[in-house]
This record gives C-alpha cells, structure tokens and sequence, in this order.
C-alpha cells in the first residue's frame, strides 16, 4: 500500500501499481520518495517518455530502444550508447527500465529489460 495524499494506492510487493488508473504526479513522487529518487526534469522527460511509448506500443521500450531513441528526443547527443546507458544508471541506479516503469505507473517488465 503507498500512501498520496488522503488516498491508498495498491502496489505488488515491489512498488509497482496494481491499477494503473492510479497513476498521477502525486504517485509518481510518492514512489521515487520510496526508492531515493529525487525528481528533475529529466526525470519527468524519461517518465513521460515511458507512457507514451507504452500506450503507443504496449509494452515498455527495451533498453536497446531506450539507448536508440531517448538521446534523440531530449536533444542529448552521446557518442556512444555507453555513454547514455551510464547516464541513465546515474539517475536511475536500481535499473532505468524497472524505476521508469514504476514511476510511470506501468506493469513491471519481465522480459528485454537490459538488452
């Protein structure tokens, strides 16, 4: 259970929400609150980015599609994908797709997570 404001949301034991028709900023924050994240603007560009590729694609963008596209769409250029994928692991050390994925309300990825 994560507590937002007067409301009670469901999560699975790892932090991911049950219903994602729960999902707002306010969760969001609650949720990086729980996992040490501080919140940028990159951070919201990266989650933003995650819902729209889920509901355009349904499913989460694999780390390959993460590395490909995201540098592109922020107007960040690195030389190379391990560059951006240290970058990445910089804002999210627990893992870039499994956090964007709970802080974006979305399922928890099973598979293609760190290709």
């Amino acid at each position: 259970m994560l507590k937002v404001k007067d409301k009670n949301i469901d999560v699975d034991e790892e932090g991911y929400l049950l219903n994602p028709d729960d999902w707002d900023e306010d969760v969001a924050e609650a949720i990086a609150k729980q996992e040490g994240i501080e919140l940028t603007d990159t951070h919201w560009g990266l989650i933003y980015y995650f819902r729209e590729y889920y509901e355009e694609h349904m499913r989460h963008p694999s780390m390959h599609v993460f590395l490909k596209t995201l540098g592109r769409r922020h107007g960040k250029r690195y030389r190379d994908t391990k560059s951006y994928r240290d970058f990445l692991y910089e804002l999210f050390p627990k893992g870039p797709v499994q956090t964007l994925c709970k802080l974006a309300g979305l399922p928890k990825p099973i598979d293609e997570i760190e290709e």
